[in-house]
């Protein structure tokens, strides 16, 4: 299960790929990704709202990421699985596999902070282009609304271009699905941060 978590170092895992069953989403998976995606933006939008400063910027210690480092990550790994999505849904390969998870079940991995991992250097919140939570809330939504957009007109095959990674295989769809859990993932985090004791008043 530990290696689970190496899906998050997505950006090196992508190295083989397939296709199989010729076919598009269907409006069941379209509404299962799309609410979702919605239900965890709303979540992390509401979660930070009204925090100050200093909330935003308290450590429960010195190597352990505040509030608003949880957000910068959120927002620059959101957009580097959508990019490895992207080459993962235009690869062709010539053998045929399929997911090794059920999307519920890959969902429930992802969001299970049970099993922890390090995040990628690219994806950590001192690399990230965005200071304030104004600025990294306003990219965040704004990638997050494209992707519903995309995800709700898209014609693209995502069931049938499938990564294999250390641990099994996920389709391109499930990588839709890994940014609304990875989203949650750390939105629990951060809930956990304001949870401490010595979180402050205001």
């Amino acid at each position: 299960m530990k290696s689970l978590l190496l899906l998050l170092v997505f950006p090196v895992l992508f190295g083989s790929f397939t296709t199989y069953n010729k076919k598009g989403l269907t409006d069941a998976e379209r509404k299962f990704a799309v609410d979702l995606l919605s239900k965890t933006k709303n979540d992390l939008v509401s979660a930070v709202q009204g925090l100050s400063d200093a909330q935003l910027n308290f450590k429960q210690a010195p190597d352990r990421w505040s509030v608003l480092e949880c957000v910068q990550h959120i927002t620059l790994s959101s957009k580097g699985i959508f990019d490895s999505q992207q080459k993962l849904a235009k690869a062709p390969n010539d053998s045929a596999f399929k997911s090794s998870f059920t999307d519920e079940q890959f969902v429930g991995m992802i969001e299970d902070r049970s099993h922890k991992a390090q995040a990628p250097e690219p994806f950590k919140p001192v690399n990230s282009p965005y200071k304030t939570l104004a600025e990294t809330l306003a990219q965040f939504n704004k990638d997050r609304d494209d992707l519903i957009k995309y995800v709700q007109g898209t014609d693209e095959d995502l069931r049938n271009h499938v990564g294999k990674m250390p641990f099994g295989k996920a389709d391109a769809y499930q990588l839709i699905l890994l940014i609304a859990a990875h989203t949650n993932r750390h939105t629990q985090q951060l809930n956990e941060v304001k949870a401490d004791p010595n979180f402050p008043k205001q």
